[in-house]
C-alpha cells in the first residue's frame, strides 16, 4: 500500500457516529480505576482495606473499580486517591 494513513481518524468515525464524547468519558473512567488498583497492589492494599480507608463499602469500591461502571462520583474518586496517597487532577483543555 502506497497510502500511510486510509480514511477518516478514528476520533472523526467517533464523532460521526455521536459517541465520541461517551466514549472519551468511558476511557478516562477505566485509566482512572486501572491507576486505582495499580496503587492498591503497589502497596499491598486489599480491597477490604481499601474501602476501609476510604470510609466505604466494599460494594463501593467495587463499582469504582468496575471499569465499565462510569457512572462515579468526584468525591469517591478523590477518597480512593488519598487513600492511597494520590491526588486526583482534573482539568479543562
Amino acid at each position: 500500500m502506497s497510502k500511510k494513513h486510509i480514511g477518516s481518524s478514528f476520533d472523526a468515525f467517533l464523532e460521526e457516529e455521536g459517541i465520541r464524547d461517551a466514549a472519551h468519558a468511558h476511557a478516562i473512567k477505566r485509566v482512572v480505576a486501572w491507576q486505582i488498583e495499580e496503587a492498591m497492589k503497589m502497596q499491598s492494599v486489599s480491597k477490604v482495606e481499601m474501602a476501609k480507608r476510604m470510609k466505604t463499602s466494599r460494594a463501593q469500591l467495587d463499582r469504582l473499580l468496575d471499569p465499565e461502571n462510569d457512572k462515579v462520583q468526584l468525591d469517591t474518586l478523590q477518597r480512593a486517591a488519598a487513600a492511597v496517597g494520590k491526588k486526583l487532577r482534573l482539568e479543562i483543555v
